[in-house]
């Protein structure tokens, strides 16, 4: 029984929960032993057996579709039965069979997608050779080969490889967006191992290490060979989704597979996403289904009530069946009755909704200003049953590395002795804005010069070929000191590999200006300078780290001379410089003011002459510094600082950290349209602001922008407080929460509180720790909501997955996450609408998300265009047929009364058949799929229409109240006015027309009139579709009615079609249409007058938009591009250095370059991405009018 449960999917048995990985190399038998899981993945849902049981059975967990069952087993009791069982199964049967063939579609892509992953191969060593193995047949304890440019199998402890030191480089683009590559490195003594199959085959390393986790920036572990035992960290270790660069080869041993690999423990588990409106529909269709039975309950009384008084005066006509009377007749007439008013809860509604959704979908697929043509990607909605959320954010966390920024440095501008460099003016000195048509430098003088280098000030390169000694000691600083190794496979192509992108970027600047870095040795740097080659020895790297914030070399020319270059944070910089550079530090930091209010990242750089006799004295402590056993990093650091000291400032530089193009002007329109940005990023408090002003998050404008960055939770929660009594003094100390509980539930929300200006939030990922405990949480919730934008810094995939949840549990609103690494998953899946960026970065998040697309600025098409259409189309949707199906069944309840409550229908039954089939399920499908109040170019001329969606006005619980009322006018109109114009009345010939169906059909007509004109009223945006829609229903309608009611249908099908002549009887009496067009002027009269009241006494923010629209009589048109104008700032940060401490320690290794450098793809990957390579996409921003509506 158990093996036939888990064949269906069902687990039977929980896991054991594993607490240590315990796994032997080469060693299949032993690691068997453990059930550690193999490296195939399992994406999908079903199986060819559990497909349609377990498909049915989720199908059926939809209320709405176990309640049409019910109706379907309640039609096939002929006591109560007053409808026939094709008006319910024939809908019933569409929606389970859209519903099976959507889910099934997505299945098998789910299954290619995994068979296509496990289906690659890879070298694995199998009874001492290396055999081709699929990757599903990698099992933990292998050792497996790979190659350049190829995918890590599973999570690989590395072994060896064919590089110096044992490094290799991989590129972690799958799981943080990060294109520049990263290194690691294997034990020495796996190392030794190379690449001889024999010893690797050999090989019986006992590994014990955690447990599967989803923490991608750790690992501990140990590695037991023989009788020693050597730690493991993170720096040992390839995750599965990484690729191998610029590497020929490496081995490794499985550690982690499939399921177990961090990258699939990110992924975590698919989240079934609903929409607001799904909630609120389902709370309304409990309401409904308490509402029905109340009709029921009433009609059904009064039944009683009628056969008790007037019953026996029937009998001789109809006579009851044994044992029947007033209370049994009641009973199945309740029962009739919730057969004939189900269409208070049309099952329709819920096809027309899968299709509307699955309509507005493809209006984002096919969206051509979604597409990217550089990396010929379109936008993609992955999921089609979120999109009228897209309408409703508040709040959207992003990810900032690959998201909001292109992760490509490019060198802007320099400082050089007082003089600013990089901007470029006319010839009447005013600044000009750099383009595509921009001149460029050429730089054809340089030999070695990088080709997609670009340099617009012509000043510059002026200055290094007249030999200006302060330019070119500038210059060779940025070639000597950094920690880049390069190649150069033919004879001047060079390729740099830096550890950060912004490095590189410095050295290749130099190498355009003619101080090229061409190789190093761990003693030498060789470089050409201005053609000249030059030989520097290496004598000293005084590498980087988070506390000293610099670095230093020193070097001796050929002609002897000793000197110290330093580059680094310019405040850590300035403190250190000799008094005689003052005055030209006081000139540097203004330059650096404004690169900085430019948003460029910027490093101080500075130079010293050395002493021989100091220096070499200098150099005996710091041998001693370097081997001491005790204390070393804090020694080395007391000797660093004694030599660095008294500088002489050279200038300074700034980089571009690129953003993708339009992110500026896309977050300036999403704060216009009140949507909160945080961002979540693993980077550096200093680099993460940078990029806060740069994309116009924060601002010089702000009132206050609140840095929390303490070490304990009491300090925390201080500067927290102190925050929001800053922002808002009246403050309380207890959060304001509003309580609610619906269905059961309990609800606890915490209200938004007022703010006077605009402020801004950086916390860090030490503080963030403490601030999401369960105690402080809510403090943290309420500082932060109260900021116009937040930044987060040095966070991980958890705690950005805490954020969100924090903000989606405690505050009414819609969030959106956007990412485009897999450290981004936990949170995308999280938020209530997942968004993945793709293109040179990785797929992981895309896999995941709801909607993706290739550049961060069409999130604002995304949103304010498709997502606030797809809303309005939605409410518009449900306020429509709500209202048509109420009238519907009101006349019904409404017909009771002069039917003896009998359950007779007002209708002809194919009428009530075909009602939401096809005579009104065109007419608001096309109004649902085409409607617009604006058209795009408006929308965004206008964020603010943004608003009603975030505050939910145009569906709510109170718009359904008032779509009820509507609907019982409407209905008392169209029963009572035919009623009383029927009654009694003969036609112009004399023959009578007040029959039950010349009532039944002009009841009917006069419904679907008023219905359509509803619809009309309605529409603000008519297109051919919706005409022929409305007109082909009505026309449909009119047809099928003279045809089912004609003689020839009667005698073919006598039972199926008694209304014999009744269209052609009464639609030809002028006194009948008058009543139809009575009633429909009656129905919509209250409509139009309402709506004419409100926008004259109390429009909305539609109502200005479209006035200014209809004065307008065009399409307004893109202003021109304002150039921004220039910011001083005195905020400076984003020093050139990586994350982690530099490559200094290897750089001077004496083992570096022990194996001779191969000839393999270039190092330097930077600059052979697709974005380098292609000019970026012209953006043209969209402002606000001046006078707002």
């Amino acid at each position: 029984m158990g093996s036939l449960l888990s064949a269906c999917g069902i687990n039977v048995k929980k896991k054991k929960v594993e607490e240590e990985r315990h796994l032997r190399a080469n060693d299949r038998e032993f690691n068997l032993s453990f059930k550690y899981a193999n490296n195939a993945i399992k994406t999908s849902k079903y199986n060819v057996l559990t497909f349609l049981p377990l498909n049915l059975f989720e199908q059926f967990q939809r209320l709405a579709n176990a309640y049409f069952v019910f109706l379907l087993i309640l039609q096939l009791i002929p006591q109560i039965s007053s409808l026939s069982w094709f008006t319910t199964v024939v809908p019933l049967l569409l929606v389970l069979s859209i519903t099976l063939a959507k889910d099934l579609s997505d299945d098998i892509t789910r299954h290619k997608n995994d068979n296509h992953v496990n289906n690659r191969k890879v070298e694995v060593l199998i009874d001492g050779e290396l055999k081709s193995e699929k990757w599903m047949n990698v099992q933990v304890g292998d050792i497996v080969k790979l190659e350049n440019n190829e995918f890590v199998t599973a999570d690989l402890l590395l072994l060896s490889s064919s590089e110096p030191l044992n490094l290799i480089y991989i590129e972690t683009a799958e799981l943080d967006g990060e294109t520049n590559l990263k290194v690691k490195q294997a034990l020495t003594i796996t190392g030794d191992l190379g690449n001889d199959i024999q010893r690797l085959a050999a090989f019986n390393g006992e590994v014990r290490c955690e447990p599967p986790n989803n923490r991608l920036d750790k690992f501990t572990g140990t590695l037991t060979v023989g009788r020693e035992t050597l730690s493991l960290d993170n720096e040992r270790i390839l995750l599965r989704g990484c690729t191998l660069r610029n590497t020929e080869w490496c081995f490794g041993l499985v550690v982690f597979g499939g399921p177990d690999t961090k990258l699939m423990q990110n992924s975590g588990k698919s989240i079934f996403k609903r929409t607001s409106i799904d909630h609120l529909m389902n709370v309304l269709v409990i309401f409904i289904f308490g509402f029905l039975a109340f009709m029921c309950t009433i009609l059904s009384i009064g039944n009683a009530i009628w056969e008790y008084q007037e019953g026996n005066s029937f009998i001789t006509f109809l006579p009851r069946a044994d044992g029947a009377n007033a209370s049994l007749s009641a009973f199945l007439t309740f029962w009739s009755y919730v057969i004939i008013l189900n269409t208070v809860v049309p099952i329709s509604l819920y096809v027309s909704v899968e299709i509307l959704r699955l309509g507005n979908s493809y209006f984002i697929d096919w969206d051509r200003k979604m597409y990217h043509v550089k990396s010929d990607t379109p936008a993609q909605a992955r999921t089609t049953t979120l999109n009228e959320e897209l309408g409703q954010i508040k709040y959207i966390f992003s990810d900032k590395t690959g998201t909001l920024t292109q992760n490509i440095m490019t060198f802007n501008r320099c400082s050089i002795n007082g003089k600013s460099y990089g901007e470029v003016v006319d010839f009447a000195g005013q600044r000009v804005e750099v383009t595509e048509k921009t001149e460029k430098v050429d730089f054809s003088w340089n030999s070695l010069a990088d080709p997609k280098f670009s340099f617009h000030d012509h000043k510059l390169v002026e200055a290094v070929k007249l030999g200006s000694p302060e330019v070119q000691s500038f210059f060779r600083l940025l070639a000597l000191c950094h920690t880049v190794m390069p190649e150069e496979k033919t004879e001047g192509e060079l390729f740099y590999q830096a550890q950060s992108p912004d490095e590189g970027a410095l050295v290749t600047a130099a190498r355009n200006f003619g101080f090229v870095f061409r190789s190093r040795t761990p003693e030498t740097i060789s470089v050409v300078e201005m053609g000249v080659p030059i030989t520097y020895e290496l004598l000293a790297v005084l590498d980087f780290n988070n506390v000293r914030k610099r670095m230093s070399v020193i070097v001796r020319n050929p002609e002897g001379k000793l000197t110290l270059y330093c580059k680094g944070a310019d405040t850590i910089i300035f403190e250190r410089l000799h008094p005689s550079s003052t005055k030209l530090m006081e000139v540097t930091t203004e330059h650096l003011n404004e690169y900085a209010g430019e948003g460029l990242r910027t490093l101080a750089l500075a130079y010293k002459d050395l002493d021989e006799d100091k220096f070499e004295e200098w150099r005996e402590r710091h041998h001693e510094a370097s081997t001491a056993l005790d204390d070393r990093e804090a020694k080395l650091d007391a000797i660093y600082e004694e030599i660095e000291k008294d500088l002489l400032l050279l200038g300074a530089s700034a980089v571009e950290d690129k953003l993708q193009d339009g992110v500026p002007q896309t977050i300036e329109q999403l704060a216009k349209a009140d949507i909160k940005i945080w961002v979540l990023t693993g980077d550096k408090q200093e680099t993460a602001e940078n990029i806060g002003y740069s994309c116009n998050m924060l601002r010089e404008e702000m009132k206050e922008i609140f840095i929390v960055a303490a070490n304990t939770a009491e300090e925390v929660r201080e500067e927290l407080v102190n925050a929001r009594k800053k922002m808002s003094p009246e403050s309380g100390d207890e959060p304001p929460i509003q309580k609610s509980r619906l269905l059961g539930k309990k609800s606890r929300v915490v209200e938004d509180e007022k703010v006077d200006g605009e402020y801004g939030l950086v916390i860090n990922g030490h503080s963030l720790a403490f601030a999401l405990q369960k105690d402080m949480q809510l403090e943290l919730l309420r500082t932060a909501c109260m900021c116009q934008a937040v930044i987060c810094c040095r966070v991980t995939p958890l705690q950005k997955a805490q954020v969100v949840e924090l903000v989606k549990k405690n505050k009414n609103a819609v969030t959106l996450a956007i990412g485009d690494g897999a450290n981004d998953v936990s949170m995308i899946k999280t938020a209530h609408i997942g968004v993945g960026i793709s293109g040179q970065e990785g797929m992981q998040a895309v896999l995941s998300s709801d909607f993706s697309f290739a550049q961060f600025r069409y999130l604002q098409r995304l949103l304010l265009v498709h997502g606030r259409w797809s809303y309005l189309r939605m409410c518009k949707f449900l306020r429509y047929f709500f209202y048509k199906n109420f009238t519907f069944t009101f006349v019904h309840f409404w017909y009771g009364f002069f039917c003896g409550f009998s359950a007779q229908t007002v209708y002809d039954e194919w009428f009530i058949t075909l009602y939401n089939l096809m005579y009104t399920a065109l007419p608001v499908i096309g109004l649902s799929l085409f409607d617009q109040d604006v058209n795009d170019r408006w929308s965004f001329q206008y964020p603010q229409l943004y608003a009603p969606g975030q505050l939910n006005q145009y569906f709510s619980k109170m718009t359904f109240a008032r779509i009820l009322l509507h609907s019982c006018y409407s209905s008392l109109i169209l029963f009572f006015v035919p009623w009383a114009a029927m009654c009694d009345t003969v036609r112009d010939d004399g023959k009578d027309i007040a029959d039950y169906q010349s009532f039944a059909l002009l009841a009917q007509t006069c419904l679907l009139i008023a219905v359509s004109v509803q619809l009309g009223l309605d529409t603000y945006y008519w297109t051919a579709v919706n005409q022929f829609f409305l007109w082909g229903s009505l026309s449909v309608y009119f047809a099928v009615t003279f045809t089912m009611y004609s003689n020839g249908m009667y005698l073919i099908f006598t039972s199926s079609f008694p209304f014999t002549g009744t269209a052609r009887n009464s639609l030809n009496q002028p006194n009948v249409w008058l009543t139809i067009l009575l009633t429909t002027i009656l129905c919509s009269l209250p409509v139009v007058a309402k709506r004419f009241l409100f926008i004259q006494l109390k429009p909305t923010i539609n109502d200005k938009v479209r006035h200014k629209v209809r004065q307008a009589k065009a399409v307004p048109l893109p202003p021109p591009r304002k150039f921004p104008r220039r910011r001083i700032s005195t905020r400076r940060s984003g020093y050139a250095f990586s994350h982690a401490r530099g490559y200094g320690d290897l750089v001077t290794s004496g083992r570096f370059l022990r194996i001779p450098v191969k000839t393999r793809p270039n190092l330097f990957s930077h600059s052979e991405t697709a974005v380098a390579d292609s000019t970026p996409q012209t953006y043209r921003t969209i402002f606000e009018e001046a006078q707002s509506p």
